[in-house]
């Protein structure tokens, strides 16, 4: 391991993403991705089983996509930049993300912020 990275394991909250877990879920990290491209979200919108299944996605990875798991599909190695691309086509802000991450109401999540009526 990265020396610099000795010891990340034990931060809580804290979920590494590294080459090796880059690699191990290549396939729904570009899943995710490609929804930069019209194309790909309309075919999620259209038949999202089909979606998942053409990109090769396990049945884990589809449970989470389906669930709309946001932080189990980061603890199981989703990059959050292109989980925020999976968000906007799920209808969802990142505020929105953010707290359901957290376990929290949007309500009660926007307290917590030291702007609580910014949207």
């Amino acid at each position: 391991m990265n020396p610099q990275l000795e010891g990340v394991r034990d931060i809580p909250g804290t979920y590494l993403f590294d080459l090796r877990t880059s690699h191990r879920n290549l396939a729904i990290n570009r899943f995710f991705w490609r929804f930069i491209g019209a194309e790909a979200r309309e075919a999620y919108r259209t038949d999202p089983e089909r979606a998942m299944s053409d990109a090769g996605l396990t049945e884990a990875q589809k449970v989470l996509v389906r669930e709309q798991d946001w932080l189990g599909l980061v603890r199981s190695g989703v990059n959050f930049f292109v989980l925020e691309k999976f968000a906007r086509v799920a209808g969802k802000t990142n505020l929105e993300v953010y707290a359901m991450m957290r376990g929290e109401s949007f309500e009660d999540f926007m307290k917590t912020r030291q702007v609580p009526d910014a949207r």
